[in-house]
């Protein structure tokens, strides 16, 4: 597979495993409704993106930066509106 070939691969995978994140941050900032929401997995889940992230950077792989990057906010996001109203 050419080296375009797959950081196509990897954009089109970082787009959706970030997207979905993005229902979820809706209803939550909609509803504050956070009892349904585990904060020990958003904290374990927002540390493994950051550290993603930080991985990506260091190894300078685009696709691993980008998803990480929004995910993280994305997830972040969530995990703080569970601390504030959970």
């Amino acid at each position: 597979m050419k080296p375009e070939a797959v950081t196509a691969l990897g954009l089109v995978a970082a787009t959706l495993t970030t997207v979905s994140f993005l229902p979820q941050v809706l209803r939550t900032l909609r509803t504050r409704d956070t009892r349904s929401i585990s904060v020990g997995m958003y904290a374990a889940f927002v540390t493994g993106v950051g550290l993603w992230l930080i991985y990506g950077l260091l190894t300078q792989d685009v696709p691993i930066v980008i998803a990480n990057a929004i995910t993280f906010v994305l997830s972040g996001t969530v995990f703080l509106l569970k601390l504030r109203y959970g």
